[in-house]
């Protein structure tokens, strides 16, 4: 692993495998940078794939006040690091924050982002909104195992399933990550997509989901993701809209590499 220094002084660490143009993966919520992997080993047969923790997780520090802001500059000072201009794969708030960072200007070459969450149409931006100022005051009285419980609702975890992970070994890793689900809300705005924000990206953007809702979020409408995309590829310009056949909402390495290699590659 090595790191790099955000502007704050925040220090970010990062893996860097295989040679050729430079893709920087970015996570989603409750993720240290585990999900994205198995991805940067795949896609290190033509590429300097680059995979980091986001501040605030693993080996990431975390500099607090925490702004949507500090998260874009530790891209910029990370892809100055391994030499940009770069790619950027984004995996679902983490694509939030890609599409932010290439609004923001940084020497992105190509964008592609999975799922991104963006609430469409009134019921989910009001489900989103609640949930937003219900996780404020959850992560105020410091009731993090209630902060990952919201998070699982809002995403269409069943009350069964919640109360298995809650008895699991994964129940803890994701306890220590609960703080960062408020950095993955600032990503994420008011829940719809920003448009006005999104239109100012010139990058070829590849805007992409899956077949079907994952079984695990079955509680989500089955256009959740779609929509969003849709919506996303309507207000970037260059933007290319597809769908991998895969079910589930976590990064499938085998599926997307491929789809990611040729977008990169053309």
């Amino acid at each position: 692993m090595a790191r790099v220094v955000s502007r704050d002084g925040t220090s970010i660490v990062y893996e860097r495998v295989g040679d050729g143009p430079v893709v920087v993966l970015v996570g989603g919520g409750l993720d240290d940078g585990t999900e994205n992997g198995p991805l940067a080993q795949e896609l290190a047969e033509d590429f300097t794939a680059v995979n980091y923790a986001r501040r605030g997780r693993a080996g990431s520090g975390d500099v607090q006040p925490y702004a949507l802001e500090r998260e874009i500059e530790d891209l910029a000072a990370l892809i100055d690091a391994v030499g940009g201009p770069a790619h950027l794969f984004g995996a679902s708030s983490g694509g939030a924050l890609a599409l932010e960072a290439a609004a923001a200007g940084l020497p992105i070459g190509k964008l592609a982002v999975f799922e991104v969450p963006y609430a469409v149409g009134g019921p989910a931006v009001e489900a989103w909104q609640a949930y937003v100022t219900q996780l404020r005051a959850a992560l105020a009285d410091g009731r993090r195992d209630e902060a990952v419980k919201l998070f699982m609702r809002l995403a269409g975890v069943s009350e069964q399933d919640i109360a298995g992970a809650e008895s699991s070994p994964m129940w803890s890793p994701l306890l220590e990550l609960a703080h960062t689900l408020a950095y993955d809300a600032a990503c994420l705005g008011d829940g719809p997509p920003p448009a006005a924000r999104l239109a100012t990206i010139t990058q070829p953007t590849l805007a992409l989901t899956g077949s079907g809702v994952d079984p695990h979020m079955a509680g989500l409408q089955s256009d959740f993701f779609s929509g969003a995309a849709d919506a996303i590829a309507a207000c970037v310009a260059r933007a290319e809209r597809r769908v991998v056949e895969v079910r589930e909402h976590t990064v499938n390495a085998k599926a997307l590499a491929p789809v990611l290699t040729d977008f990169f590659r053309s």
